[in-house]
């Protein structure tokens, strides 16, 4: 990649980002027009802002790593992101969001529900859960981006966030939402063109539609009959193998993933020589590329196998662990996750009537199919053109099968270099968009929500300087907290924001546009019942991509879960939502309604 063209691109780019900026910066006199950009936004705007901020560098990294890991059942949640995400969002929650949130005269999301229910403890309760759990979502998004800038420039991880956090920080302080929006239809408009291109390029790359997804469906079976193939010279080191007096009773794979381990203790030991026959063998074995793909490979879909994988053209076996990760945490913790997410709800205030709202669908939906559409179809994909160029699949052609490398080794290992850079356009600009709304929403509930209307009391128009330190600050506790989040953890930390919002929010979102009989104590007992057993559940019993262990129960009990499977896979959305609606229903229907104007 020519450094100077690159060098030049990316100034032209952070240029226009700038003078949007500015432009929004002169523009932005109140806090109407930095919260809600004017109440006056074009609803092509308002979309491809919609759809950029909804759709991040962590669904393209992260969740299209997953889908290279898992295979092409992440494309149930393309239709749970256009089912629930835009359509129903925008037509049953955006026109009646609108409408009362002129009507209340509310600047965000916490402040809309807290003037509808006439709560200060609603609205500084919804502040502090965004201000709280925010950053793990936004880190996410950071680390995703942090990740393909380090693959493609060989640039130092630490450094690449630094520089990212930096960049974002200018605009978003500068021009508050109007300035988020303005850049997210010019970001939006370069992911559009960027994924469209990647996905024509990845099926020209591996031979066509038809032929590249039945070399896709027949992988699982060619990586076993080449491990079949290698047995039995497996079978002969494993006969020279005395140290162990069970190695008998072992299987062919669990020897060999045995033999694997001792393989990389002896590599990172750097000793000389081999401590047993076996082993030496063993590693000689492995010198040969074709081997230790075929070993690589086939202990890699044994293990996740073992938890429901059935090919990458095909859904987990049902009742399995994958089944349970796949269909409860990706597709409804992130489908119906999204119906009430702070910095997307707010969107739906800031066009001027209803008729924008509509015309914004379908671009919005179009949008939304392309970007995540492709990101998931090409992961699944990625593991042909893997192993037609090396004869590894793409978990094992990445260091430490680290899922958040994989689209970025694609990227820059099959497509042309030129391709690289408008890519990474295309990566800059998800997660810019996504992480200034997300540290707009947080300096907002921050400043505005927390501070001002819940611990100040403060009802009238935001101070716009204390709301731009507040952005500074949610971006340093964001920046910190991406150099501590494990490896891997892209999907399930996006997951796990949108599902805590859905089952906190959502119940008493949908009472304060639909349901006249609900009342302040409802929706309050709702609110605390809903995280505090989300925040019971991920902490004590939800394990993390299947297999991480819940914080708390590890900690403090020395457990991975404290409940047994399958209860331990399942997301906290599809327990604890249930039960905040159930609370606020029946908390409601026993306590008096308020007097609302009509």
């Amino acid at each position: 990649m020519n450094p100077i063209l690159t060098a030049a691109i990316i100034v032209v780019y952070i240029g226009i980002l700038a003078f949007l900026g500015y432009k929004a910066h002169q523009q932005t006199r109140s806090s109407d027009d930095f919260l809600l950009a004017g109440r006056k936004v074009h609803p092509f705007v308002m979309a491809l802002s919609y759809g950029a901020a909804f759709i991040s560098t962590s669904a393209i990294i992260g969740f299209g790593g997953f889908a290279a890991a898992f295979g092409m059942s992440l494309l149930w949640l393309v239709f749970a992101n256009i089912f629930f995400g835009i359509f129903v969002a925008f037509i049953f929650f955006g026109l009646p969001t609108r409408r009362l949130g002129l009507k209340l005269k509310a600047q965000t999301f916490p402040e809309f529900l807290g003037r509808f229910y006439q709560s200060r403890l609603i609205h500084g309760l919804m502040a502090f859960i965004i201000v709280l759990f925010m950053p793990l979502y936004a880190s996410a998004v950071l680390i995703a981006s942090a990740r393909f800038i380090e693959t493609t420039f060989a640039l130092d991880y630490n450094v690449a966030i630094l520089i990212f956090s930096a960049l974002i920080a200018v605009y978003v302080i500068l021009g508050g939402l109007k300035g988020v929006m303005f850049a997210d239809a010019f970001q939006g408009s370069i992911m559009f063109a960027g994924m469209l291109l990647l996905l024509l390029f990845a099926y020209g790359k591996m031979g066509g539609v038809v032929p590249t997804h039945k070399e896709l469906d027949n992988l699982p079976a060619k990586i076993a009959q080449e491990f079949d193939e290698l047995t039995p010279k497996l079978e002969n080191i494993r006969k020279l193998d005395a140290s162990d007096a069970n190695v008998a009773d072992e299987s062919i794979e669990q020897w060999t993933a045995k033999m694997n381990q001792q393989a990389k203790a002896h590599s990172a030991e750097e000793q000389a020589a081999p401590q047993s026959e076996a082993l030496a063998q063993y590693v000689e074995l492995r010198k040969d590329e074709k081997a230790a793909a075929t070993i690589d490979n086939h202990l890699v879909v044994s293990k996740i196998s073992q938890n429901g994988f059935q090919g990458w053209t095909r859904f987990p076996a049902t009742g399995t662990k994958l089944f349970y990760v796949i269909l409860t945490s990706i597709i409804c913790g992130v489908g119906i996750g999204a119906l009430a997410q702070p910095q997307l709800a707010v969107r739906f205030m800031t066009v001027k009537s209803d008729r924008e709202l509509h015309r914004a669908v379908v671009m919005g939906g179009v949008f939304i199919c392309c970007i995540v559409g492709t990101a998931y179809l090409v992961g699944s994909l990625t593991n042909v053109w893997f192993f037609q160029q090396s004869g590894r699949i793409a978990m094992t052609s990445v260091s430490d099968g680290n899922l958040d490398k994989i689209i970025p080794t694609f990227i820059n290992q099959a497509l042309p270099k030129w391709f690289g850079l408008l890519f990474m356009l295309t990566l800059l600009s998800a997660a810019i968009s996504t992480l200034s709304s997300l540290f707009h929403a947080m300096g907002s509930a921050l400043g505005r929500d927390l501070i001002e209307c819940s611990i100040l009391n403060k009802t009238g128009n935001s101070s716009i300087p204390l709301m731009k330190v507040c952005v500074f600050l949610s971006l340093i506790v964001t920046t910190i907290l991406s150099f501590y989040m494990p490896k891997g953890i892209v999907a399930i930390a996006t997951s796990t924001f949108m599902g805590l919002c859905a089952v906190s929010f959502l119940p008493m979102y949908v009472g304060a546009l639909y349901w006249k009989r609900v009342t302040r104590a409802g929706a309050i007992a709702s609110l605390v019942v809903g995280f505090a057993f989300s925040f019971f559940w991920m902490t004590f019993v939800q394990m993390p991509k299947g297999e991480l262990p819940a914080l708390f129960a590890n900690m403090f009990l020395g457990k991975p879960s404290i409940l047994s499977e399958p209860w331990r896979w399942i997301d906290v959305i599809v327990i604890t939502l249930p039960i905040s609606t159930l609370t606020l229903i029946v908390v409601s229907l026993l306590t008096k309604p308020e007097l609302r104007e009509d």
